[in-house]
């Protein structure tokens, strides 16, 4: 019996044919305007895979580094996300095991391939992801460094605003919640207090938002393993009293076990502005409606999307949607996903936009591992 490194190489490059095929056709079903590139990159993928395992001497590990951060540079050249790809990677490494399934292969031979091929997509994936996030936040950095003139002095009016608004306002905020806070001591039984407290809870947090949003680097924390179920749901309750206000849906799917390691209070942030900026653009819809979904798929990556039925982004807007002070909103500092994307890349993962006529998906893919 061969290596399972040989018995890969066997195995694909005798259903090269087939396996290529079947990916392909599953390629159509994904909702994108390339699918003619994602196909070339199909089978640049696989023949590379093929080629580079059949090389002695080449340390597989480097080699699929060289091919992720072929397929990153790629998609960051053609200002493509790597959504598609984390689904065209999954789909080929279903198609690739369910031949194996179907094989003549033993059961303990399969058992190996399978185990192998795991591998090998899991760290393509990696490497992938990693370099892409590099390559934009290079970008995001370079195009910060040729903002306008005009445009950094408005960041810069801005920080100093911003400094004055939360200092003047949140002395007496303060004392306005301390006194809440003490009449739910003395009077519990007194309606409303608790929805008082809320709403000054929520407005606390939202000038400091818009403190931090005034700036171009986000405080530092270390990183912790915190649960993006838990957190979506707390910012869901934080935000009861708007989404009660717009009479909105929000329907929340995140699975338990979707864990992230960073810091919990910037993804607070990231979550707090998609959702609230959902809430403003759904507002006088007919059934205004919210919808967040989580799951680890692939393995090892988080994909997570927050999608709402508001009207469509406008074509000339989307592709500047990040950018800073470019806003849809008629009282908006475009700030808010200029922030979010930032947050997302230094995390080291991705943050997109995809808006139709019928509902706009912000999606967010963060490595879990």
């Amino acid at each position: 019996m061969g290596s399972n490194r040989e018995m890969t190489i066997h195995f694909l490059s005798s259903q090269q044919g087939t396996i290529i095929s079947k990916w392909k056709d599953e390629l159509l079903h994904l909702p994108d305007g390339y699918i003619g590139y994602f196909k070339g990159e199909v089978e640049n993928i696989f023949n590379l895979l093929v080629d580079q395992l059949g090389t002695s001497d080449t340390d597989i590990e480097d080699m699929l580094k060289v091919i992720g951060k072929k397929i990153a540079s790629d998609r960051a050249n053609k200002q493509l996300n790597m959504e598609i790809f984390f689904s065209s990677i999954s789909i080929g490494r279903s198609t690739i095991i369910e031949h194996l399934l179907n094989s003549n292969v033993s059961m303990e031979e399969v058992s190996g391939l399978i185990k192998q091929i795991n591998i090998y997509f899991d760290q393509l994936i990696q490497f992938a992801s990693s370099h892409y996030s590099e390559l934009k936040m290079k970008e995001l950095d370079d195009r910060y460094q040729f903002i306008s003139p005009n445009h950094k002095d408005r960041l810069t009016l801005l920080g100093q605003m911003t400094s004055s608004f939360v200092h003047e306002f949140r002395n007496p905020l303060t004392s306005i919640m301390g006194f809440i806070q003490l009449l739910q001591a003395e009077q519990p039984e007194t309606k409303y207090l608790g929805i008082i407290s809320k709403e000054l809870d929520q407005l606390n947090y939202r000038i400091t938002q818009f403190l931090n949003m005034s700036k171009k680097e986000t405080s530092e924390s270390p990183p912790e393993l915190f649960s993006i179920s838990r957190l979506a749901n707390e910012v869901i309750e934080f935000l009861y009293p708007s989404i009660l206000e717009v009479n909105a849906s929000i329907t929340c799917n995140v699975a338990d076990d979707a864990v992230i390691t960073g810091s919990e209070e910037e993804f607070r942030q990231v979550l707090l502005n998609i959702i609230l900026n959902a809430l403003d653009v759904v507002t006088g819809m007919p059934s205004p409606s919210i919808y967040i979904s989580g799951s680890e798929c692939p393995p090892g990556i988080l994909t997570l999307n927050i999608s709402n039925n508001g009207p469509k982004i406008p074509e000339e807007v989307l592709p500047n949607i990040f950018e800073p002070f470019i806003t849809t909103k008629k009282r908006g500092t475009g700030l808010g996903l200029f922030v979010c994307k930032e947050i997302v890349l230094k995390h080291k993962g991705t943050l997109s936009c995809h808006s139709t006529d019928f509902l706009t998906t912000f999606s967010i893919q963060l490595q879990t591992k």
